[in-house]
C-alpha cells in the first residue's frame, strides 16, 4: 500500500522517519515512499487510491481540498480524487508564509507560559527558559523536555527513549499517590494498560500550570497548559494517569 507524503529521495532524513515511518504507523502495513515526482506520475486513479489510503489508515498530510482550496487554488483538486490533496515540499514552499502559522495553530493549544507568575526554579531550573520555545525539528519529545525542565542538561535536545525516562524517573523521583496539582515537581506519566509502557510526560510547575511537550513532531512546542486541559488533551482510551514527585538533591 502506497502512503503518500511529502518525502524526498532521502528516506532516512529525521524528519521524514519521524513522521512517516515511526508516528503511529500500523505495524501491518509496509510503508512505500513516493517522492513529488513519481506520485504525479501515477494514473490519477491510482493517485486517488493512495490518498484514500492514507485517510483509511488514519494518516496524516492529506487534508480537503474544500479546507485549502479557497488559499491554494484549483490545483489541488487536481492532484488526486478532487477531495483530498498531499502537503508536497513545493506547495508548502509556496504558501508557506500563510500555510505555516495556519497548520500549527489549528489543533494546538496555546501556550499559556506569560501566565506564570511563580516559576520553581530550584525544582525545575531549565523550565521557564523551555516554556514557549520550539524544538529545530522532529524527535525531541515530552520525555526529553521534562528531564531538562527539571536540570538534564541537553535532554531536550534528544529523541529521548522509554528507558533512559524510566532510569532517570527511578532515580529523581518517588511516586505518590496524591493529587496535589497545585504542587510544583510533580511528573505526570500516561502508561498503556496492556504492556505498563509510558506513553507520555509532563510535568507540574505549581498553581495549577503544567510544562509538555505534546510530541515529538516538529510542530508541537513546548507549552504551559492548565493541569484541567493537560489531562483534557491527553484522554487517550488504554491509557492510566500515575504522578511522581521528583525529589530535592
Amino acid at each position: 500500500m502506497g502512503l503518500a507524503g511529502a518525502a524526498s529521495d532521502d528516506v532516512t532524513d529525521r524528519q521524514l522517519r519521524d513522521t512517516y515511518r515511526v508516528y503511529d504507523v500500523d505495524k501491518a502495513l509496509r510503508p512505500v515512499w513516493l517522492s513529488e515526482g513519481s506520485f504525479h506520475a501515477l494514473p490519477r486513479k491510482i493517485r486517488a487510491a493512495v490518498v484514500r489510503a492514507q485517510v483509511r489508515h488514519e494518516r496524516d498530510a492529506v487534508p480537503t481540498s474544500a479546507r485549502w482550496g479557497g488559499l491554494l487554488g484549483a490545483a489541488v483538486r487536481e492532484q488526486a480524487d478532487g477531495h483530498r490533496f498531499v502537503w508536497w515540499p513545493s506547495l508548502l514552499e509556496k504558501h508557506l508564509a500563510t500555510i505555516l502559522p495556519a497548520i500549527v495553530a489549528e489543533d494546538a493549544e496555546p501556550s499559556r507560559h506569560r501566565e506564570v507568575v511563580h516559576w520553581p526554579a530550584r525544582l525545575l531550573p531549565k523550565a521557564k527558559e523551555l516554556a514557549g520555545t520550539w524544538a529545530d525539528g522532529s524527535g525531541p519529545n515530552c520525555f526529553g523536555t521534562v528531564m531538562a525542565a527539571a536540570g538534564v542538561a541537553g535532554a531536550e535536545l534528544e529523541w529521548m527513549q522509554r528507558a533512559p525516562f524510566e532510569d532517570w524517573l527511578a532515580s529523581a523521583t518517588v511516586r505518590t499517590s496524591r493529587r496535589q496539582d497545585d504542587v510544583p515537581g510533580v511528573v505526570y506519566v500516561w502508561r498503556s494498560t496492556g504492556d505498563n509502557a509510558v506513553q507520555h510526560a509532563a510535568v507540574s510547575l505549581g498553581e495549577g500550570w503544567v510544562l509538555q511537550k505534546q510530541s515529538q513532531t516538529w510542530m508541537a512546542p513546548r507549552q504551559v497548559l492548565t493541569t484541567v486541559a493537560l489531562k483534557r488533551v491527553n484522554r487517550v482510551p488504554g491509557w492510566r494517569l500515575s504522578r511522581y514527585q521528583l525529589t530535592e538533591g
